[in-house]
């Protein structure tokens, strides 16, 4: 069967994914000899047509440096850089467009909250909570601050299942608590944590919270304002965007108090050798020229998932993902990692007998990408005793057909290694 095709083109959720499909360049590639199967979306999406003639289309036609230049051209690149803030705010439920800080990735936005907001609050024997299902880029960055500072990192546990056990989580939270940082939706299981009630206990506590939403954004519709975070982030190619450019949403309050983290042009109000005074929030923490043309096709690809519908999104991703769980039980050998209420976005596995890479590599031969290693999630494979899984992660172009060969696929491997 060819995988690019559909036994129907409308699913039952209203998205015409052989429409949606046509929108992206790339998934007319040959891999291997045969049609591209993309299952590699959690560490990068593809981009639709509309986001590669956006980028086109600024460098041919709209490009020059922003905020400083009077001439009409860079008139015209600062409000559509200005523009894409807004989409943005929008995007998320901010209340206000300052609260969007661009930075290069979900990662440089966790950096910039630990240097500048955390970092300066921190004495010896404080304590910066995360889970064990976390992604480096949410760890290492607390453990250098903390190193630095006297305090340490405090993993909360997982179950057997891969969900937060929530009662010990809270228990975790102490009067030494400076920070909880989680991550939304799991870059390895899938797993949707329940970040309502972890806002709602570190509110209560009167502790901060950062979420990593870099694996949620794109699945499911977002609100910050109600979801009472202090901090969130997410990566622009997570969500349909280019590559080096993300967001850092930040509750005005809290970038008010914050130092810039970075010192260069544009982040100034006035320099002097006698000292130098700070722009306002968000410019501050945005030193230097930004990745003009990614921030505006950035704004264009939130564009393109709200034209979708983020519900409809959701609801075509979590049928993947649940033909995916059912197909890949069936094959002998395979063990699926966690069994989550509620899971989007990813599903990691191993096979009995196979290396990860081995799998990755076979797989491939048959034009299909997944994922194989750790996925920058070291201490989550420790946790099932593992050093290395495979992983398929689905976007809004992919269909069941593609599942399914991916499971035939994984059988092949499993009947040469038994």
């Amino acid at each position: 069967m060819n995988a690019r095709a559909d036994t129907a083109a409308r699913t039952a959720d209203g998205l015409d994914v052989e429409a949606v499909r046509a929108r992206f360049p790339i998934l007319r590639t040959e891999m291997q000899g045969r049609p591209l199967v993309y299952l590699d979306s959690a560490a990068s999406t593809q981009k639709p047509d509309q986001v590669i003639a956006r980028l086109t289309r600024f460098y041919e036609h709209d490009y020059a440096n922003i905020h400083r230049g009077v001439y009409e051209l860079s008139q015209r690149a600062s409000a559509l850089h200005d523009e894409a803030r807004r989409k943005v705010q929008r995007f998320l439920g901010a209340r206000d467009w300052r609260e969007i800080v661009f930075v290069r990735n979900a990662t440089e936005g966790i950096n910039l909250v630990a240097w500048s907001f955390l970092r300066p609050r921190l004495e010896p024997g404080d304590e910066i909570l995360v889970t064990e299902m976390e992604h480096h880029a949410n760890i290492v960055p607390w453990q250098i601050v903390a190193g630095e500072r006297g305090a340490r990192v405090v993993p909360a546990p997982i179950t057997d299942t891969g969900e937060i056990d929530l009662a010990a989580f809270a228990e975790r939270i102490t009067a030494r608590t400076r920070m909880i940082a989680v991550v939304w939706v799991s870059n390895v299981l899938g797993t949707v944590n329940p970040v309502e009630e972890i806002v709602a206990l570190a509110r209560a506590k009167g502790v901060p919270v950062l979420i990593d939403a870099a694996q949620a954004v794109q699945h499911r519709p977002v609100d910050v304002a109600a979801l009472g975070c202090d901090f969130l982030v997410f990566s622009g190619h997570k969500t349909y965007g280019p590559s080096g450019v993300g967001v850092l949403y930040g509750r005005a309050e809290r970038l008010e108090a914050m130092p810039p983290w970075q010192g260069g042009g544009d982040m100034i109000e006035r320099v002097s050798f006698e000292g130098t005074t700070f722009n306002e929030i968000p410019f501050r923490f945005e030193a230097g020229t930004p990745d003009i043309a990614g921030i505006v096709a950035l704004g264009e690809a939130l564009d393109y998932l709200g034209e979708l519908g983020l519900e409809r999104v959701e609801r075509h991703e979590a049928a993947l993902i649940g033909h995916a769980q059912r197909a890949l039980a069936q094959i002998p050998g395979l063990r699926i990692l966690g069994e989550p209420r509620e899971r989007r976005g990813a599903l990691a596995f191993t096979l009995e007998g196979a290396h990860p890479q081995d799998i990755g590599m076979l797989l491939d031969l048959e034009g299909i990408a997944v994922r194989t290693g750790h996925h920058c999630a070291m201490p989550l494979h420790a946790r099932f005793g593992l050093s290395a899984s495979a992983r398929m992660s689905v976007g809004v172009y992919n269909t069941e057909a593609e599942i399914d060969a991916l499971a035939a696929g994984l059988r092949r491997i499993a009947a040469m290694f038994q």
